[in-house]
């Protein structure tokens, strides 16, 4: 509510506390237990400032801030609320309200592109430590520096498996890329996937000029994010309020104070933008929370506990709205006795005994004077809101949306050119792309029984390969000429059923140098196994006896001659020999067998 063009946020003992709209560039913060009235103060707030033409934005973690489209209603609370505060022009009203959602369920979708997004504030996304950070950002530079537009997640996981396999060609120039930073950081975007990353990037990216907008009656545009499902995924919350907080300071010029700030950004549960934040996130959110005042903007954290905020950033708030706090255990007691010393104290009132007596709808106030000094603080009854506390109905809020303007321009996503695209036409795969196995085909032949025919020649289908060639980094089409295998002639045979030719082996592809591609060559031939060590000796034996007593050869008649009892004897002793125990009784029993047929052991008769 208005009071001589100030928000009227509250009525303390001394009369209307009213925060001044051209402080509220120097930013503020609201803080209190829980179920303290945190949310109606909010709500206060945002429509305070779009009544005086300042856009708004506000992420509705709850459901609860989505009252601000309808009016409020009357009841005994609002009106006790009323007579404590001394209003007496009260009307209520509602806001003009756009409702925005990142999984596009209950409002219109917000999209932003994996570049825009950057790999500072990706990284915390993804949860990567400071090594693959480095990486994430080696990436993002190498896509610049090739013009691959990184748009959604598929387009970062592309870069980065095409990084990965060409790491040696990029580390001269911007360092060294592991592949287990860039397994690392694909497993992270698996699970942003899993928690619906592929819902928020891609395109259209949002356009934060079409936040910046009033309606017919010159308000400003109250624009909601259904946060409540997005909250239950910490790290994705905050990081993209961080960089939406970011775009507008991007956006924006310099425009130093004015009577009205351009926007006003609420951040509620603010402990979740510092909850393990790197030292790097951290010093720039200090200097966006110090430099966004020149162009305009104001941001208040919603909190808890006021020392859920570094005290870098702490000090850069004016505005304090201090709720009840707490004070059970000696750590909550040093909360209270810390958050009353950053008040300009008032004589009328003990500032510590008074934040632990606070009730609901009361709080502790201290805005910025007109002079830039800090007001003393003042004990005060918060107004109630104009328009509706509490959630909407579902088919409110699906009219809403269905009216939005904004519907046709953000409603269905499209996908241009980036670097999936372009890194899948130009890599395919890995190795042969295509490859037809080589088959030989038998031409069919008829049984041959009276006379001899030539055996079935193998033939080989022609065949198209896409062959890479290392010297030139492409794919490469290849086809092979048709080939024959040559097959000598089976041996003639009568009344006999001709045995089938043995099936050549398939050619082999070899890299030819020398000629810049890959020809076919026949296999290697198989070579026959060598006899083994028992066989060579049992032949040398065997041999040797031959040689004396003619034994083992072929009569004049056509037969083998069969072996003599010595020769048996000897060829079963001569086993023996091929072991080393039983070696030298081997050679024993072969001489005393050599004497039987009075020969010595060099062959010659005794």
């Amino acid at each position: 509510m208005l009071l001589d063009q100030n928000i009227w946020v509250g009525t303390s003992a001394q009369g209307a506390v009213s925060l001044l709209p051209k402080m509220a560039n120097r930013h503020g913060l609201i803080s209190g237990a829980t179920g303290t009235g945190k949310t109606v103060t909010l709500q206060l707030l945002a429509e305070g400032f779009s009544q005086l033409g300042v856009p708004v934005f506000l992420a509705d973690v709850k459901g609860d801030l989505a009252g601000l489209a309808k009016p409020g209603e009357r009841n005994a609370k609002i009106d006790e609320r009323l007579n404590t505060c001394g209003v007496t022009n009260f009307a209520f009203a509602q806001a003009p309200v756009s409702f925005w959602d990142v999984f596009g369920e209950r409002g219109v979708p917000i999209r932003t592109t994996v570049s825009e997004m950057g790999p500072l504030l990706l990284g915390r996304m993804l949860g990567l430590n400071d090594t693959q950070s480095g990486v994430l950002h080696l990436v993002f530079r190498i896509a610049d520096d090739e013009g691959m537009l990184l748009i959604d997640l598929k387009d970062l996981k592309a870069m980065l498996a095409y990084v990965g396999d060409n790491a040696n060609k990029y580390v001269l120039n911007y360092g060294n890329i592991t592949k287990a930073s860039v397994g690392a950081i694909q497993r992270a975007i698996a699970i942003l996937e899993d928690q619906g990353g592929n819902s928020f990037f891609g395109e259209p990216a949002l356009e934060l000029a079409d936040w910046l907008t009033r309606d017919e009656n010159g308000q400003g545009t109250v624009n909601i994010l259904a946060a409540d499902k997005l909250f239950n995924k910490p790290t994705l919350y905050s990081t993209f309020l961080l960089w939406l907080l970011g775009e507008l300071y991007a956006l924006l010029p310099e425009t130093g104070d004015k009577e009205l700030p351009r926007m006003v950004f609420f951040f509620d549960e603010a402990h979740l933008l510092f909850n393990d934040c790197p030292k790097a996130l951290m010093e720039r959110i200090e200097q966006t929370v110090r430099l966004i005042r020149s162009k305009g903007v104001g941001v208040f954290f919603i909190t808890q506990n006021p020392m859920d905020v570094p005290s870098s950033v702490l000090s850069q708030l004016s505005a304090r709205v201090q709720h009840a706090l707490r004070a059970f255990t000696p750590a909550e007691q040093k909360v209270v006795r810390a958050a009353a010393q950053t008040f300009r104290q008032n004589p009328a009132f003990d500032t510590e005994t008074a934040l632990t007596e606070l009730k609901t709808g009361e709080a502790l106030l201290s805005f910025l004077q007109e002079d830039g000094t800090p007001s003393i603080v003042q004990r005060a009854t918060i107004l109630p809101p104009q328009s509706s506390i509490g959630a909407i109905s579902d088919t409110l809020r699906e009219t809403f949306i269905a009216t939005s303007p904004y519907l046709d321009k953000y409603g269905e996503s499209f996908d241009q050119e980036s670097a999936y695209e372009i890194l899948a036409a130009r890599y395919m795969g890995e190795g042969v792309v295509e490859t037809q196995v080589v088959q030989p085909i038998m031409e069919t032949a008829a049984p041959v029984y009276a006379q001899a025919a030539e055996p079935a020649q193998p033939v080989y289908a022609p065949m198209t390969f896409s062959v890479y060639n290392p010297q030139t980094g492409e794919y490469e089409i290849k086809e092979i000429a048709q080939m024959q295998a040559a097959v000598q002639p089976a041996p003639v045979a009568q009344a006999v059923p001709q045995a089938p030719a043995a099936a050549a082996q398939p050619p082999v592809l070899v890299w030819d140098a020398s000629v810049g591609q890959y020809v076919a060559q026949a296999a290697p031939a198989v070579q026959e196994a060598k006899p083994s060590l028992a066989q060579q000796a049992k032949d040398a034996v065997s041999n040797a006896v031959n040689a004396v007593t003619g034994t083992g050869k072929t009569t004049a008649s056509g037969k083998k001659a069969e072996k003599s009892y010595a020769q048996q004897l000897l060829d079963s002793f001569a086993k023996s020999a091929t072991t080393s125990a039983g070696r030298e009784t081997g050679r024993t029993l072969s001489r005393n067998l050599l004497g039987i047929f009075g020969l010595t052991s060099t062959g010659k008769k005794k």
